[in-house]
C-alpha cells in the first residue's frame, strides 16, 4: 500500500460502523427507477455536511457532489441508487418489505436485488474518506448518484438535464459493481466487459381465418415460427465462432383459441453483444429475417419492429484500467483479479461518453466466501450462489463494504496525485 492510499484508508475504521448502518438502511428502504428520492436525499445530505458542492435533482433525482482540493485531475465516481420490482426472500433482519405502485396501478414489491445499496454505500464511504485526509491528494473528487439504471434511461436522463454542464470535465470515469464473486475480491477487465442489451418487439401480421379454413389466412402463428427458427442461425452462422452474442426470445404471443388463426402474432427478444460493429450486424440481421420472412409468407402488411430497451456495450478504456489494475494489484494483492466478461448491461457509459472522457469498471464480490468455496468445490456455484436479480440476492455487509470503498479510494488516487 502507497503511503498516500494508507493516509486516505486510514480513517475507515472511524466511519466502518456508520456506513454498515447505512447500508442496511438503503437496504431496507430500496426504491425504483427515477423515483429515488430518499436515496437521493440521503446521498445529496451525507455530500453537503462533508463540504461538498451538491447539484441535485439532475434527470429527476441525479445527484452530484464536487470537491475541489487544488489543481490537479478531476476524477468522477459513479454510483447507481434503483431498486428492482422483486419480492425479497433473503431472510435478514433488514430485508425490505416495501410495496410501490406500478405503472399499471398495482402494487409491486420492491428490494435491492442488484447491490445497488452497496454501491452507494461505497461511494458515501469514499466521498467521507477524500475529505478527511485533504493533505493527501490533490485534484477534483465528483460524487454522482445516478437514478434507474435498471431501466437505461437514468444516465441519458441526467445528461438531457444538462449534467455535462452542471458537473466539471473529468479526466477520468470510475464505476463498479458488486457480483456473484466472493467477497474481497476486485476484478477488472480492459476493453469489452459488459453487453450491450437491446430489448424488441416485432409485429408480424396475416389475415385471420377459421382454423378449419387455413387456405383463407395468411397464418402469423407460422410465420412467427419460422422467425424463431430462423433467428437461431444468426449466432451459429452468421458471426465467427469467437464472437461472443446471444439471440434470445423470450415471449411470443399470438390468438386466443385453439380454432381461430389470429390476424397478427407478437415476438418479444433480448439480444446481447459486445461490441458495436457486433450489435449492428446482429440487429440488421434481426430486421433481414423478419422483414423475408413476412414476405415469403405473404404477409399483407409490413411487420414492425420496435425497440423497446436498448443497454449499449461497456467497453473499458485501456490505458485507464491499466491504470486501475496496477493499484488493485499492490493494494489488494491476491484477492486482485482480471473478470470474465459479463453477459450483464450498464447504461453508465452514456455519462463518460457525453464528456468524452475515458472511464473503467471493474466488478467487486459480495458473496460469503466461504459459502463460495464450498460451492465452488462441488461444482455447484450456478445452483449455490445467489445472483443479482434473485430475491436471494444480498450481498455480506462485511468484507463487501471495505472492499467496495477501498477499490473506489484507490482507484481515484490513482489519479489524484500529492
Amino acid at each position: 500500500m502507497t503511503d498516500r492510499n494508507r493516509a486516505v484508508l486510514s480513517g475507515l475504521a472511524g466511519i466502518r460502523s456508520d456506513l454498515e448502518d447505512l447500508y442496511r438502511d438503503l437496504h431496507r428502504h430500496p426504491e425504483l427507477g427515477l423515483r429515488e428520492h430518499r436515496t437521493a436525499k440521503k446521498a445529496s445530505e451525507a455530500l453537503r455536511d462533508l463540504g461538498y458542492e451538491v447539484t441535485d435533482g439532475i434527470g429527476g433525482t441525479g445527484v452530484t457532489g464536487v470537491l475541489v482540493n487544488g489543481d490537479g485531475p478531476t476524477v468522477m465516481a459513479r454510483a447507481d441508487m434503483d431498486a428492482l420490482p422483486v419480492r425479497e426472500r433473503t431472510g435478514l433482519p433488514y430485508a425490505s418489505t416495501v410495496t410501490l405502485t406500478g405503472p399499471d396501478g398495482t402494487e409491486q414489491p420492491v428490494m435491492h436485488a442488484c447491490g445497488h445499496d452497496v454501491h452507494v454505500t461505497a461511494l458515501l464511504g469514499c466521498a467521507q474518506l477524500m475529505t478527511q485526509a485533504k493533505d493527501a491528494w490533490r485534484g477534483t473528487f465528483v460524487a454522482l448518484f445516478q437514478p434507474s439504471e435498471e431501466n437505461g434511461d437514468g444516465a441519458r436522463a441526467m445528461i438531457d438535464d444538462g449534467l455535462t454542464t452542471r458537473a466539471p470535465r473529468p479526466d477520468v470515469v470510475l464505476a463498479q459493481h458488486v457480483l456473484p464473486y466472493p467477497a474481497g475480491y476486485v476484478g477488472t477487465r480492459p476493453g469489452s466487459f459488459l453487453s450491450a442489451a437491446d430489448s424488441l418487439r416485432i409485429t408480424v401480421h396475416g389475415r385471420g381465418a377459421h382454423g378449419s379454413m387455413p387456405q383463407a389466412a395468411v397464418d402469423p402463428v407460422v410465420m412467427a415460427a419460422m422467425i424463431v427458427v430462423r433467428l437461431q442461425t444468426i449466432v451459429s452462422r452468421e458471426l465467427a465462432a469467437t464472437t461472443p452474442a446471444v439471440v434470445t426470445v423470450g415471449s411470443i404471443h399470438a390468438g386466443a383459441g385453439p380454432n381461430v388463426i389470429p390476424d397478427s402474432a407478437v415476438i418479444e427478444l433480448n439480444v446481447r453483444t459486445y461490441d458495436h460493429d457486433t450489435r449492428s450486424q446482429v440487429l440488421k440481421a434481426i430486421e433481414r429475417i423478419v422483414r423475408t420472412e413476412s414476405e415469403a409468407s405473404g404477409s399483407p402488411k409490413a411487420p414492425e419492429i420496435e425497440r423497446t430497451a436498448a443497454f449499449p456495450p461497456t467497453v473499458n478504456d485501456e490505458e485507464a484500467t491499466r491504470r486501475v489494475a496496477e493499484a488493485f494489484a499492490a493494494h489488494f494483492g491476491e484477492d486482485a483479479h482480471t473478470i470474465d466478461l459479463q453477459t450483464a448491461s450498464e447504461d453508465m457509459s452514456e455519462i463518460p461518453e457525453a464528456f468524452g472522457a475515458p472511464f473503467t469498471y471493474w466488478g467487486i464480490g459480495g458473496i460469503d466466501a466461504e459459502l463460495y468455496a464450498e460451492a465452488a468445490m462441488k461444482g455447484t456455484v450456478a445452483q449455490d450462489v445467489p445472483v443479482n436479480h434473485s430475491p436471494a440476492f444480498a450481498p455480506v455487509v462485511q468484507p463487501t463494504l471495505d472492499t467496495g470503498v477501498s477499490a473506489m479510494t484507490v482507484a481515484a488516487l490513482a489519479w489524484l496525485g500529492s
